[in-house]
């Protein structure tokens, strides 16, 4: 099949190339053109385990192709894939300009049929929104609109988009509808499900499914907190209520709350979504209200045991392990309130050191080795699960850092090993160390 997928972010590369992969012809398109440069040149511009070797496998093959021209990009497309931002707004909704914009834009080049679908994440009655853009200058005849969220997770999204647990399309069209099962077909070959439904429905259940998997987040954070209160260990607890069918072992960890680039802008679209149709969603403003308060937890911690200044070595800076991405990450909460404060940071993380640099330039210590980072600090914070910090040199952090003190975000070391070396230790929803 040939498909264009516009935008070349996460969804959209790892979309496009993972089409590619399967054996359709794909060209993205993008209106950055020393990204569009790079990625012609066999450069990716995002880390993602696993992509890298289908993108070059598939631009080497001749089935993946880069263009700024957008006209050109889907002249002979079947299938219009619109991964485009959605930011969220001033008052918390989804930001449909990109995805309206494009839409008016190829309302003006489309000559034969396209199915125009949305793989970004919109909120519910965009794909009303984007026909009614396309019918500006077209004919019905000449397209459909289909919502198609994505329900990838990044570290893990090339997993995900080959091996789909579920692929949810919204359509009315039984046309658009066999168009979509045919490009499904070869990923679904185990038995997992392709759900067709409304429109509507397609677009509200990645908005639900991302607030409720938020919801199991803040909920455990909070059971975090009363365990400090009354004495409970949260690790107990949580095995105790994962090993329950109905509940599952999955995002029960505790920590300092969710970050990325879905869950904090999905679960503030539906707020917003909820507000604009009259209904009072209070478990929604609840998670929020939660995890604002969770990402200052380590920060808050710091301050009540060390005044400054004192220098904090942070390890881990991206919102979660195996990808680059920092957006809403805890840990640039918890710095800029250690800033703030007058400490000074040194930070490491194995992926997101470009990105962080780019954010703070000289106001912070950027270290290119975990144990650098320890050099001169006061104290360790840890704030992302990375594999590499689980067993890390003991003997090296103690040695490193002024004091053997740690504040673990995470909760990644056992409380009888750490006491046992000798650590004062704070961690999340657990007894502290002293």
């Amino acid at each position: 099949m040939k498909i264009a997928v516009i935008g070349t972010g996460y969804v959209g590369l790892v979309s496009g190339t993972c089409f590619a992969e399967t054996g359709n012809n794909v060209v993205c398109i993008d209106i950055d053109s020393a990204k569009v440069q790079k990625m012609q040149n066999g450069q990716i511009p995002i880390y993602e385990p696993g992509l890298e070797v289908l993108f070059e496998r598939n631009i080497n093959q001749g089935r993946l192709h880069f263009t700024t021209d957008l006209k050109e990009g889907i002249k002979d497309s079947e299938i219009i894939f619109l991964a485009l931002p959605t930011p969220p707004g001033e008052d918390g909704s989804a930001d449909l300009s990109y995805v309206l914009g494009v839409a008016d834009d190829l309302s003006k080049i489309i000559t034969d049929y396209k199915v125009i679908v949305d793989k970004s994440t919109v909120p519910v009655g965009t794909a009303e929104k984007v026909e009614y853009a396309l019918l500006q200058n077209l004919d019905h005849k000449l397209f459909d609109v289909v919502s198609n969220p994505e329900f990838l997770r990044e570290g893990v999204a090339v997993q995900d988009f080959m091996k789909p647990e579920r692929v949810v399309i919204g359509t009315s069209s039984e046309k658009a509808q066999s168009i979509m099962k045919r490009l499904y077909d070869p990923f679904v070959r185990q038995g997992n499900p392709v759900i067709f439904m409304d429109e509507r429905s397609a677009e509200l259940t990645k908005y639900a499914a991302n607030s409720f998997l938020a919801t199991k987040i803040s909920f455990m954070n909070e059971i975090a907190n009363l365990c400090e209160k009354v004495g409970a260990d949260v690790d107990m607890v949580r095995k105790g209520m994962g090993t329950d069918s109905r509940i599952g072992k999955r995002f029960l960890f505790p920590g300092v709350g969710y970050g990325g680039s879905c869950f904090p802008k999905d679960v503030q679209a539906l707020a917003r979504t909820s507000n604009k149709n009259d209904y009072d969603f209070k478990i929604l403003d609840a998670v929020m209200d939660v995890n604002a308060k969770q990402k200052l937890k380590i920060a808050e911690r710091v301050i009540a045991r060390l005044s400054p200044p004192k220098t904090i070595a942070i390890w881990g800076l991206a919102f979660k392990p195996n990808t680059d991405d920092i957006r809403e990450a805890p840990a640039l909460y918890t710095i800029d309130l250690l800033l703030s404060k007058g400490y000074s940071i040194r930070a490491y993380d194995p992926e997101a050191m470009e990105n962080i640099a780019n954010i703070y330039g000289d106001k912070i210590t950027v270290c290119n080795d975990m144990y650098d980072a320890l050099d001169g600090a006061d104290a360790l914070a840890i704030m992302t699960e990375w594999n590499v910090f689980r067993t890390p040199d003991f003997d090296k952090i103690s040695n490193s850092l002024n004091e053997k003190l740690i504040f673990d975000g995470r909760n990644l070391y056992d409380l009888s090993a750490i006491e046992s070396l000798g650590f004062e230790y704070y961690s999340i929803g657990r007894k502290d160390i002293k």
